[in-house]
């Protein structure tokens, strides 16, 4: 048997504000956190996304590329953000042309394990655990 190749999860190239708390192990790369800003354990953002000031985002999420999150914003357990409609039938394979954007907008709560396609979310909207968000919300 072969060793594998063993890549290392970390926090690289990011700009946090004041008073951002960060729990370990977590996967943050290329990306923006505002002031009083907390991370739990186990969450990947990944490279040019935005996250407000105040935000919480709890263990488990994963932000995936061209995500901006507003001020004040709940993140639940488990939350999905997905960039890759599969527009020509199955994953881009890195094509990014494909992939398309996200905003949510302040005071937003997103419950445990909801998955959130590329859509713009508006300020003050609570998502319930588990839903699955496939059209804009204005």
């Amino acid at each position: 048997m072969a060793d594998p190749i063993l890549l290392q999860a970390g926090i690289v190239g990011v700009q946090f504000g004041e008073r951002v708390k960060v729990v370990q192990p977590a996967n943050i790369y290329g990306c923006t956190i505002g002031d009083d800003c907390f991370v739990g354990p186990f969450v990947e953002i990944q490279k040019s996304v935005s996250i407000g000031k105040r935000c919480r985002i709890q263990s488990h999420a994963f932000i995936c590329e061209l995500v901006t999150i507003g001020d004040d914003c709940f993140i639940g357990h488990g939350v999905m953000f997905i960039n890759d409609l599969f527009a020509k039938g199955g994953p881009a394979r890195g094509d990014t042309t494909l992939w398309r954007s996200t905003r949510i907008g302040s005071k937003v709560s997103i419950g445990s394990n909801a998955t959130i396609l590329p859509v713009d979310i508006c300020d003050g909207v609570v998502i319930g655990a588990g839903a699955v968000v496939t059209k804009p919300i204005t």
